[in-house]
C-alpha cells in the first residue's frame, strides 16, 4: 500500500550530471533539493519542487559511461492546462538547452511539445489537463 505522504522519485544515470541538472532546473523551474559526492562512487543531484510529491534524481558513477537514452520513447510528461504558462514553459525549455523534437508517438504532438535533453531523454509539455 502506498501511503498518502509518499514521495515519488524517478532516478536515472547520466554522463553529464552538471549539465543535465542545470537544464532541468532552468527549463522546468525545479530547485536543487539535495546533492551528494562520492557516495560509494556515485555523485548525484535531487531536484524538484519543495511542495510537490515528486523528485528527479540524476546520478553519475565514477568510471562508468551510460550513453544516451535507449529509445526515443523514454518520456517524462507534464500536463499543463494553462496555455500562457505552457507557452512560457516551452520558451524556458529551449533557453535551458533542450531541443524541440518531433515525438516518437504522434499523440504527444497533438496538443503538446516534446523536448530532448543532452542525454537524449525526452520531456513532453502537454497543453492539456490530465483526465481519467
Amino acid at each position: 500500500m502506498v501511503l498518502k505522504s509518499s514521495v515519488l522519485r524517478v532516478a536515472r544515470p547520466t554522463d553529464k550530471l552538471n549539465e543535465i541538472t542545470s537544464m532541468y532546473v532552468s527549463g522546468l523551474g525545479f530547485q536543487l533539493l539535495s546533492s551528494f559526492k562520492d557516495h560509494d562512487g556515485f555523485d548525484g543531484s535531487i531536484i524538484g519542487h519543495p511542495n510537490h510529491a515528486y523528485h528527479l534524481e540524476f546520478t553519475h558513477h565514477a568510471g562508468t559511461m551510460v550513453g544516451r537514452a535507449p529509445t526515443k520513447d523514454n518520456l517524462l510528461v507534464f500536463f499543463m492546462p494553462d496555455h500562457s504558462a505552457w507557452i512560457e514553459s516551452c520558451k524556458k525549455m529551449e533557453a535551458a538547452g533542450f531541443i524541440s523534437v518531433q515525438s516518437f508517438n504522434s499523440y504527444w504532438d497533438s496538443v503538446g511539445k516534446t523536448f530532448e535533453d543532452a542525454d537524449g531523454y525526452r520531456v513532453v509539455l502537454q497543453n492539456a489537463e490530465w483526465v481519467e
